[in-house]
């Protein structure tokens, strides 16, 4: 596997991971403040809270760019990553600020809910470039969209968009670790800058194992006409 198409690609299995710890560390401080545990420690969790957000943003948007760097072609991939990420740190913006954008940001929205499992859908479908027309891939990019679209059930149950960010990163962490099960186990190929060409060479059925059977007659009478001018000369 090319090195900065692994390194990217683990980047943003780790980031996915950290986001989901960061909705881990999240539950316990809202189950903490309703029990009325100090402040001090309080700030403390809440610290850890947001270390692990822009850790894991810093992660996802290094992943993009290790893997825009390395891999061709794939332009709408690469320009959806980039906008993928920059549509959840809004939203994360928003979700952790809502009492400063309620004037335009509504956490309850269905329509908002489903606009953004639908968007994050697309963009995981891009995913697909990589290396399409292999069923196993295929199935891992359905799965992946299936929680993607899962997470938009959260708004029946009136629970934030929060629920369906999260569902978005169980999801990408799911695609993440299965591209990279499946180029480790060359299921799938990526070809990225630098690598080898590789050329393949087909025979056909009826063709025979006899290199002269599969000379032009212009092939024959050049090698002929050589043969006889050197006959010529030994002469």
């Amino acid at each position: 596997m090319h090195k900065k198409l692994d390194l990217g690609l683990k980047l943003g299995l780790t980031g996915n991971i950290l986001f989901l710890l960061f909705g881990f560390f999240t539950f316990i401080y809202y189950k903490l403040a309703y029990k009325g545990t100090a402040q001090s420690k309080l700030l403390l969790l809440e610290r850890v809270e947001y270390f692990l957000l822009f850790l894991g943003f810093a992660m996802f948007f290094a992943a993009a760019y290790f893997i825009t760097i390395s891999v061709r072609m794939r332009l709408k991939l690469k320009l959806a990553m980039w906008l993928y990420g920059a549509m959840e740190a809004f939203l994360m913006y928003c979700e952790l600020h809502s009492y400063q954008t309620m004037s335009f940001y509504h956490p309850y929205s269905l329509t908002l809910a489903i606009g953004h499992a639908l968007i994050s859908a697309a963009i995981c479908f891009l995913f697909l470039d990589f290396d399409p027309y292999k069923k196993p891939f295929e199935i891992l990019i359905i799965v992946t969209i299936g929680i993607i679209l899962a997470g938009m059930m959260g708004n029946i149950f009136e629970i934030r968009l929060y629920f369906s960010i999260l569902f978005n990163a169980v999801a990408l962490t799911v695609l993440f670790a299965g591209i990279i099960y499946m180029l480790n186990k060359e299921i799938i190929e990526i070809d990225c800058h630098g690598d080898k060409a590789r050329v393949a060479e087909y025979r056909g059925f009826f063709d025979g194992d006899d290199p002269e059977e599969k000379k032009t007659d212009a092939q024959k009478a050049s090698e002929k006409s050589s043969e006889s001018n050197e006959e010529n000369k030994d002469e």
